[in-house]
């Protein structure tokens, strides 16, 4: 290639990033409403579970039943199918004569007849799954299970809720798979209101049947949102044809990739295994020694659900846009393009989450009181969840950079990598939580295990982001980037510097609104916390703040005009 012809193509690139970078904005935009809604209504049915059921033992029964089926799902075969799918659909796409549609037929045939089977044995095996993960007896392990049997089919659902669902991903098409989450969430709410009214006057105990109608329903809802997904695939033209030709097919390599992200899950679950034993033995110890508020496994399980939102709906909507581009780049050979795409996503991102951990650290009790403090739920429940909620909220940042990290990884058709460098923060998160049950007092030791997950995750963190940018800085012509510039890490430094004055003046600001009630308190320290980290955004050089806060108010005025 001529200079004339290099200073051409790189011309050519700088005009079509923007339209680029506004097509991946437009589908995580999409996306992140779709988000919005199902964490609005997923809010709205926490809630409602929580005030039917409590923090109790009770409600760690339930809490553990619809767990599990998500864990072995991932444990198995979700990581998988999240992360290999779409490279393998955006390869096969460019490398086969049909398009890919015989190839993914075959792949979306083997997995499907996994999940049965995986669906099956794990409905057979529900005892042994509940005693493996609580230490239950009598009535309460006889609940634990009987609602396990009722749950466990929803690993079938899951999976082909995520199976179909990365292929419309793999085929730019974003939205069907964030909206339909709602309707599992409406479908959850009328199942938990329904329990409500009949089960007045059961003084609060689950019966067999009650056990029933919750069980199962849970599970409807998930085959709801599975099934909502084909109006959408029908609209993008595909058509599943079940293919059993798997030998010499080129189902190897996925299969071989997929091994690495199972051994990476299971080092995730082992060290979830360990949290979630210990936290339901001090569950029980908490109520032996009178200590006030569900100190256990529930009050993690639901901190933790609301910490993981702003990840949810920001991170993970703009990584999904940007997936299918990465491994076109990395199949490609263009590892500057991967490597752009990886700083891009973490600056945008950390735009939103940073800003959203201050909140979450600095109006814990508040927050809490304002989606969980409802029914059965009291001031010290409240308390304890508070504590969790602000033990976890740092490792946010970290939490969402990893996630990104490895979808560098994941596009460049490398799981050994992640699988390794996830060792880290399983040791570090299992350890420490040994440390914490050991240590602390059943009343601090759950709230020190969510501290134990957020260490874990600043070292995972920093491990990956180190060993990720050698490898995207292979070939670089000249000296290669700084990491702190090219991961994008001098962004979140600069952003938790404009974040610590905020928080500390978003909590007076709820502190004086506490007497108006929770939401009030959560609304006047939020406005705070944005005011100052907008203010900050043009000394501090916070770009993206800059342009979201810009955009916000382009829109605002566009609105006015109307």
């Amino acid at each position: 290639m001529t200079n004339t012809d290099a200073t051409g193509a790189v011309a050519q690139a700088e005009r079509q990033a923007p339209r680029r970078s506004g097509s991946v904005l437009r589908s995580g935009a999409v996306m992140a409403a779709g988000s919005v809604v199902s964490r609005a209504t997923g809010f709205i049915r926490s809630a409602v579970v929580v005030a039917a059921l409590g923090t109790g033992l009770q409600a760690d029964g339930y809490t553990v039943a619809n767990t599990v089926p998500n864990i072995l799902y991932m444990l198995l075969i979700g990581g998988a199918l999240n992360a290999v799918f779409v490279p393998e659909l955006v390869r096969s796409a460019r490398e086969h004569a049909d398009g890919g549609a015989a190839y993914t037929d075959r792949l979306l045939t083997v997995c499907a007849a996994g999940l049965l089977v995986l669906t099956a044995l794990a409905v057979a095996g529900a005892p042994l799954i509940v005693h493996f993960y609580t230490d239950y007896s009598g009535d309460q392990a006889e609940l634990t299970i009987a609602l396990a049997r009722y749950c466990l089919p929803q690993i079938l659902f899951y999976g082909l809720f995520t199976l179909l669902g990365q292929v419309l991903n793999a085929r730019d098409r974003f939205g069907a798979m964030m909206w339909t989450p709602v309707l599992n969430n409406l479908v959850i709410i009328a199942v938990f209101g329904l329990y409500l009214s009949v089960a007045t006057g059961s003084g609060g105990d689950l019966t067999p049947g009650h056990a029933r109608l919750l069980g199962w329903g849970t599970t409807a809802g998930i085959a709801v949102q599975t099934l909502a997904l084909v109006p959408a695939l029908r609209a993008a033209k595909f058509r599943w044809r079940p293919r059993f030709d798997w030998r010499g097919s080129g189902l190897t390599r996925p299969l071989r990739s997929a091994g690495w992200l199972v051994m990476l899950v299971l080092t995730n679950q082992a060290a979830y295994w360990v949290v979630t034993r210990l936290s339901t033995l001090t569950g029980q110890h908490a109520v032996e020694q009178g200590v006030a508020g569900g100190a256990g496994y529930t009050a993690y399980s639901y901190a933790y659900q609301l910490w993981v939102v702003p990840q949810g709906i920001v991170t993970v909507s703009l990584v999904t846009a940007l997936m299918p581009r990465m491994s076109r780049a990395a199949a490609d050979g263009d590892l500057a393009g991967v490597r752009r795409d990886v700083s891009y996503a973490l600056r945008t991102s950390a735009a939103v989450v940073v800003p959203a951990a201050a909140v979450l650290f600095a109006l814990a009790p508040w927050v809490m009181g304002a989606v969980f403090g409802y029914g059965r739920t009291g001031d010290a429940d409240i308390a304890v969840m508070a504590g969790m909620m602000t033990a976890f909220a740092p490792g946010l940042i970290a939490f969402s950079g990893q996630y990104v990290l490895s979808r560098g990884f994941y596009a460049m058709g490398d799981t050994r990598t992640p699988f390794l460098l996830n060792l880290v923060i399983a040791a570090c998160n299992a350890t420490l939580s040994v440390v914490a049950y050991l240590t602390l007092p059943a009343r601090w030791a759950v709230t020190g295990m969510a501290g134990a997950y957020s260490v874990a995750l600043f070292a995972g963190f920093a491990v990956t982001a180190t060993v990720l940018h050698r490898r995207v800085s292979r070939g670089d012509a000249g000296p290669r980037p700084a990491l702190w510039r090219s991961a994008g890490l001098w962004a979140h430094a600069r952003l938790v510097l404009a974040c610590v004055p905020a928080a500390a003046l978003a909590y007076g600001a709820a502190r004086a609104c506490a007497e108006l009630g929770d939401f009030a308190a959560t609304a006047a320290g939020t406005a705070v916390l944005l005011a100052v980290v907008v203010l900050s955004a043009r000394p501090l050089r916070l770009t993206e703040v800059g342009a979201m806060a810009g955009a916000v108010r382009g829109r605002l005025r566009r609105a006015g005009h109307g």
